[in-house]
Parts: structure tokens; sequence; C-alpha cells
């Protein structure tokens, strides 16, 4: 955390405060259905509002293609994180120019504001200079607590950082953190477990991954890409054919770095998808040509368990089978039952991420067994890719830049 600020390096009494947040929540019928990220949001509201902050939350909410369009107002938002925070919420009905202007100067300290959609202008997705300054003259100092869109290049989440004192929030902090101890400086040995349909959307993943892991567990339906590019038949199931040279290519990569790559030794097959479907357990060697792979079988699962009680680091991206249809959630909820009863002892440090792993996660019950469960989706991905996220490159470029101006106050 020493390459960029955080809130211990700034004084907020009586100053206007933007806060980039991430509240694209889903919604349905005007209701929040799920405040997961709202709720993650309070402690650094909290701090905020006790150090005599005048609050103005920043953020972006679904896909208005640069136009107001009143089915992606942040209002509902705003009312349900009033009910979150206990306390009214005020809310403008934009986020720049003479309304944004009036609600932010009517805060008192402690006081939050909701601005308007920032995707309701064209120059948020396109990191507009002039709407990035125009943004930053409603506040004195600039807090981004929104890893969930750190890989975007937009205004609210680079653009401001040349024009205000420049920290993260404290969910920013922790996620970095998090992150940083999973595959920066991790303790060994590191085992990274993913899943997920396809190789394609994730080479780069995987390519980061064996340079960075000891052992790589592959499920769901790239592991029956690599199994195939191994020779083996996989019946009607779900595969890449076009990946093959591609998976052959991490294979290779990964015996020359010493990462195992670890492959289903058996696995769970049905004629189709669907709840009750009549399933057979069957040898990774042995898939009857007119089934489907869709879970990994108990072997597996006991192998993978006994390989994690020999690691200190698992990071977690995707589903090991198709999770939402019981009973091929079977193999994702013990070896997430596994991973929470390691860590809750102590034996390691877990950090998962991504939205079908929090998902899954939260259908085994584990959520509150994982030392992090990220909700950033895309930028988790991304950092585990190993690519540099534009709104973090901008945090820590901006931290220089405020100690020679002796803006840290």
């Amino acid at each position: 955390m020493a390459d960029f600020l955080t809130l211990d390096d700034v004084r907020v009494n009586g100053k206007a405060v933007l806060v980039r947040a991430d509240l694209n929540v889903p919604m349905k019928e005007g209701r929040v259905t799920d405040a997961t990220r709202l709720e993650r949001l309070i402690p650094t509201l909290k701090e905020l509002a006790a150090g005599g902050a005048k609050i103005a939350l920043l953020s972006h909410f679904g896909r208005p293609e640069g136009k107001p369009d009143p089915k992606y107002s942040l209002r509902p938002v705003a009312a349900e994180l009033a009910n979150l925070w206990g306390q009214s919420v005020a809310f403008a009905e934009d986020c720049v120019g003479p309304v944004a202007t009036a609600a932010v100067a009517a805060l008192q300290p402690g006081q939050i504001l909701v601005l308007e959609n920032l995707r309701f202008h064209p120059g948020e997705e396109a990191n507009d200079p002039a709407f990035a300054k125009e943004l930053a003259a409603l506040g004195e100092i600039y807090v981004n607590d929104a890893f969930s869109t750190a890989h975007r290049a937009h205004a609210s989440t680079v653009g401001m950082t040349q024009h205000l004192p420049s920290v993260a929030g404290r969910l920013m902090q922790a996620e970095l953190t998090a992150l940083h101890r999973a595959l920066g400086r991790p303790e060994r040995p590191v085992v990274a477990l993913v899943g997920g349909s396809k190789i394609s959307t994730k080479l780069d993943l995987l390519h980061n991954l064996i340079a960075r892991v000891d052992m790589l567990v592959l499920g769901g339906g790239m592991a029956n890409t690599f199994m195939a590019a191994k020779g083996l038949s996989v019946g009607q199931s779900l595969y890449e054919p076009e990946m093959l040279d591609a998976a052959r290519s991490v294979m290779a990569d990964a015996d020359k770095r010493g990462c195992h790559i670890f492959l289903p030794k058996d696995v769970v097959v049905a004629a189709e998808l669907s709840p009750g479907v009549a399933t057979q357990t069957v040898a990774a060697s042995a898939v009857p040509a007119d089934m489907k792979i869709f879970d990994l079988g108990p072997k597996s699962v006991a192998e993978i368990k006994e390989n994690l009680t020999m690691c200190k680091t698992v990071v977690w991206n995707g589903p090991l089978g198709v999770f939402e249809v019981p009973p091929f959630d079977a193999a994702t909820n013990e070896v997430a039952i596994g991973v929470a009863d390691l860590t809750k002892r102590g034996r390691i440090l877990s950090v998962a991420g991504g939205g079908d792993t929090v998902a899954a996660l939260t259908g085994a019950g584990v959520t509150q067994g994982i030392s992090y469960l990220s909700a950033a989706g895309g930028a988790f991905l991304e950092w585990m890719e190993g690519k540099d996220l534009p709104g973090i490159v901008a945090l820590r470029q901006a931290q220089p830049t405020m100690k020679k101006a002796k803006a840290i106050l």
C-alpha cells in the first residue's frame, strides 16, 4: 500500500470530499435486490462522516449511453443507501453543473449526497478532460473506493486525479491489500482454482497464473478443453476445439515454470443438463461418447482438498462445475467448504472473486469463511491477468504530485 495514499493521509474536516463509489447494484422494479456493494461502502462513509467531511458520492449505473434515462437514475439507490445508513441521504438530479454545485454547497459536515448517474454524460466514459475538471470542481479531496471500476479509464476514475488530492478509500485499500497478499508476495505454496466454460476468455489469466502459482486446478468447461488437448475423449461435453493448441501451450509453459496443472481424475456426466437427471461418475479417460461432463467427480475433489491442506494461499476464480443446476454443484460446494474450513483454522489465506464465483460461494454458504471475497467482477479478473488497472495507476501517479504540492493535510 506504500505506492499510493489512503484516508490516513488526509484531513477531511469541513471539506467537500468526492467519493467514487460503485452504486451499480442489481435492481428490479425500482428496488435494490442486492445491497452488498452499498454495505461494503459503509466503513469509508462512516470514517469520513466521523471526520467531519461533506460527502458527495459519484457512480455509474447501467448503460444509459451518454444521455439521461430515468430507468438508470440513482435516486432509488440513494434511498436504499439511506436505509442502510440510518439517516437521510440527499440526492442531486445531475452530477455536474448548477444543480450539483448547489447540492454539494448545501451539505453539512457528516452528511451524504448521491449525485446522479455519471454515464448520463458522454464525457464520463470518454475520460473527457473538461468533464473531469467539472466533476473535480465540486470538491476538495477525491477518494476512490470503487476497485470494481478501476479497470475503466473514465473521467471519475482517472481524470479527476489530475485535479484533486487523491486517495484510496477503505474498501479499495482492503481489496488491494488482499490481492497483494494473494499474488504479489504470497506465502507459498500457492494454489489457484480456476473454472468457467471457456479458455478463450481466460487465456491471459492462465498464462499469468502459471508464472505466479505452484499449482493450477482447472474445472468447468475449460477443463474439458485441456482434457481434449491431452487426447482424452470428452463425449458430447462443451469444449473449444479451436483452443486445443492454446491449451497445449499453457501446459508446456506451466511445465517449464514448475507449475503443476491439476486436471480431473474423474467426472460426473449426464445426457442433458436438468435438475434430477440421471448421472454417472466415470474416470476422466472413460467419458461415454453420448454423455456430457457437468462436474468433477469425488476422487478429483478428494485430491484437490488434499492438495489444499499442503498450501498456504488459495486464489479462486470460477466454479468447478455447473453449480447453478444441482447436483452439479457438489464439487464446487465441497471444495468451497474445505477452503473455508482451512481459512477459519488459520491454515491458509483465501481470496476469491468474479460474479459466478461469488454466487457459487454464496450458494455453498461459505462467504464468511473466505479471507477476502471480491465483488469486483471484471476488475478482479483483469488484476488476476496481471494487467495494470487505470484507476490504480492514476492513484499511484497522484501520490508524488500530492507530496510535492504539500497536499497531504
